[in-house]
């Protein structure tokens, strides 16, 4: 027998020794948790306190909706609306086994249904405790032909995850974040930042977590995906407004030596009238690996450095680690204080990389970003170090955090057992510096991360898709990466314009790459070029890389680089206005083109194509060669090719020219972008 009972918000069922709590979580959503009776849960998940709803008339704050519970008397099960979602518990008997039996509906209708694992046992959803961790397990029932989209950055290439198996695990250049947009009308958040998998099979869906005391998760009906992506950053944490200055070309390789080969770098692209946005040193302009503080020989006067790229409208962003070297000065008081990540076994070293004055590669920590005194302690770090000399954009590197080798579970963070919080580690590490500057003075900027999960956007977290191989491969998934972590709730996204580990810009052929990059990069929402070019060293603090600005690459290179900057600078007020609907509403600038065109079926396959706002349609070149793409054309519109004038109906795929100097760009008929 069910026992229910009423809560302010929702209902909560025991049965046996399972505790399943249902309650309404924003408009037209519901937040479902399971544990076992006496069990203490962990939440430290991405699900605070519920959204409030606003009036749309007024702005202001509106009374949720109480949700309606009906409790069947015969202790079978109960049922509960909220709005139009709602929920209907019962015991399903299977083979003679009753278990607990969950259905989400819209307007009364199966939305989303359990679905048990077998007939016999176990259930749709269970615990089960092995080797000192307790793995979950929730499986939903599915349909071959329904799409998951979102889940973050992946390198598998595919917009749609049906059919994959995905490892909810943070890596560099995989951003786990559990939360994924249905084409059946809901979004859905596994609010657990366990390391764990979910599985898209044809018939199922199913998620796991390694190691955690409850299953938690969010799911939302929108009759958009737009609502879906509304309700779902309302409910997690939106963007706050891009900086205007952070819209423009941002330039950075490798590793500038010196303030005066940075300044040098800044000073040629005013006198090209190139306008640069962002100019970063990246690592190794430290003493030591966790100092915090530029080296005095290389960076003898950076306020002055600061200074004088402000007054070029240029600013200078810093490259932080969360690791800290034993040379450091900071690492000893780091470690009396627990402030750093500590292991079941071994010592508490998690990497190891060759920092100024070793000879060789050498061990280092990661400061423990869970624990609230430690991310103050790096906070007070980085004001001295950088923010007081005028610095307030930090490059978030490494973030994930880069553990080699990755073994989350030996791993002991003040928030809980590795395998348990592992993947809210990068959201933690940007939360502890956006308060810090927000304490300081400086709210409005932008840190760019190698990682991020749930919420994160609200610190003002962008993410760049970490370092990838220069490769057409490469660049062709950077495409369905960049829209699905979009779909995610990060809509500040880049990606390393002609990839990262190499790339010779003397070569023909890699410089036709670098090419087809740039111009995708101008129609991302950040535009940053990056990369460790040839000649390339041997990985060490003497790296430096081969030469990385735009006028490295031959002169036909550059002109089709120097006119996209041009090109981006025009686009800067119509991106400005992306990025404040973005935070209004957590519709990210660049997405698929089912965003806004639902009702086109043909929207929602996988394509190399996407959005750029409501009204221009981008489509990169992905492969050496190409004269000419075949694009499809959303329906319901006309579209106009930006290069030719020629107008076209929607509805249709066409052959238009794509030579090397342009990549195709339609604008919808009646918007007017100054192109």
């Amino acid at each position: 027998m069910i026992t229910v009972e009423t809560i302010v918000d929702g209902l909560e069922a025991h049965y046996e020794h399972e505790v399943l709590r249902i309650q309404a979580w924003g408009p037209n959503a519901l937040r479902v948790r399971i544990t076992r009776a006496g069990h203490t849960a962990l939440d430290h998940g991405a699900l605070s306190v519920p959204p409030t709803p606003t009036d749309p008339a007024t702005g202001r704050s509106t009374p949720p909706p109480s949700p309606s519970i009906t409790i069947h008397e015969d202790g079978v099960g109960a049922t509960l609306s909220h709005g139009r979602i709602g929920a209907t518990l019962t015991t399903d008997i299977g083979a003679g086994i009753p278990r607990l039996h969950l259905t989400i509906t819209r307007d009364g209708e199966t939305l989303l249904e359990e679905q048990p694992e077998h007939f016999l046992w176990p259930g749709a959803h269970g615990f089960y405790p092995t080797g000192g961790m307790t793995q979950t397990h929730q499986v939903f029932a599915s349909t071959p032909d329904e799409r998951f989209y979102g889940l973050g950055q992946s390198t598998h290439g595919f917009l749609n995850h049906k059919g994959l198996v995905i490892d909810l695990v943070q890596r560099n250049g995989v951003v786990s974040i559990p939360f994924v947009l249905s084409n059946r009308g809901y979004g859905f958040l596994w609010n657990n930042p366990a390391v764990g998998r979910v599985e898209f099979a044809s018939h199922q869906t199913r998620w796991i977590s390694d190691d955690s005391q409850a299953i938690d998760y969010w799911v939302c009906l929108g009759d958009t995906p737009a609502d879906i992506l509304d309700a779902y950053t309302a409910a997690t944490g939106r963007a706050p407004v891009l900086p205007e200055w952070a819209s423009g070309f941002w330039q950075s390789k490798l590793r500038y030596t010196s303030q005066e080969e940075l300044l040098d770098v800044a000073r040629e692209y005013q006198r090209r009238s190139l306008p640069l946005s962002v100019i970063v040193s990246d690592f190794f302009h430290w003493t030591a690996m966790g100092d915090y503080r530029f080296d005095p020989a290389e960076f003898p006067d950076p306020a002055a450095m600061v200074k004088e790229l402000a007054a070029m409208g240029t600013k200078l962003m810093v490259s932080v680690w969360p690791t800290i070297a034993k040379t450091s000065q900071n690492y000893e008081e780091m470690r009396q204080k627990g402030y750093l990540i500590a292991t079941d076994q071994g010592l508490e070293f998690h990497q190891q990389i060759q920092d100024k004055g070793m000879s060789c590669a050498m061990p280092n920590a990661f400061y423990d970003a869970t624990n609230p005194e430690a991310r103050r302690y790096l906070w007070d770090k980085l004001k001295a170090g950088y923010h007081d000399l005028g610095i307030d954009v930090f490059w978030l590197d490494a973030d994930e955090p880069e553990v080699v080798p990755c073994q989350p579970a030996n791993l002991r963070f003040y928030a809980g057992k590795g395998a348990e919080v592992f993947n809210a580690y990068p959201r933690d590490h940007a939360k502890g510096v956006a308060e810090g500057l927000a304490a300081a003075g400086t709210p409005h900027t932008v840190l760019l991360s190698r990682s991020a999960w749930a919420g994160q956007a609200q610190y003002g977290t962008a993410v760049w898709s970490g370092d990838i191989a220069p490769t057409w491969q490469a660049l062709k998934e950077q495409i369905p990466a960049g829209l699905s972590i979009g779909i995610a709730g990060i809509p500040w996204w880049t990606s390393d314009i002609g990839g990262f580990h190499g790339g010779d810009p003397t070569d023909p052929a890699y410089q036709e790459l670098f090419i087809r990059w740039f111009q995708y990069g101008t129609f991302c929402p950040l535009f940053r070029l990056h990369g460790h070019r040839e000649p390339r060293e041997a990985v060490g603090s003497v790296n430096t890389g081969g030469p990385n600005e735009v006028w490295s690459y031959g002169e036909v290179a550059y002109e089709v680089a120097a006119a996209h900057i041009h090109l981006r600078e025009k686009l800067r007020p119509y991106i400005q206005g992306l990025m404040e609907e973005a935070a209004r509403s957590g519709l990210p600038p660049m997405r698929p083109l089912f965003i806004d065109f639902p009702q086109d079926q043909a929207c929602w396959a996988d394509r190399e194509q996407f959005m750029f706002g409501p009204n221009l349609l981008v489509c990169p070149v992905t492969a050496p060669g190409v004269t000419s793409l075949e694009v499809y054309l959303p329906a319901g519109r006309r579209w106009r090719d930006i290069a030719t004038g020629t107008t076209y109906e929607g509805g249709q795929s066409v052959e238009v020219p794509a030579p090397l100097e342009r990549i195709p760009l339609f604008l919808r008929e009646g918007a007017d972008i100054p192109l």
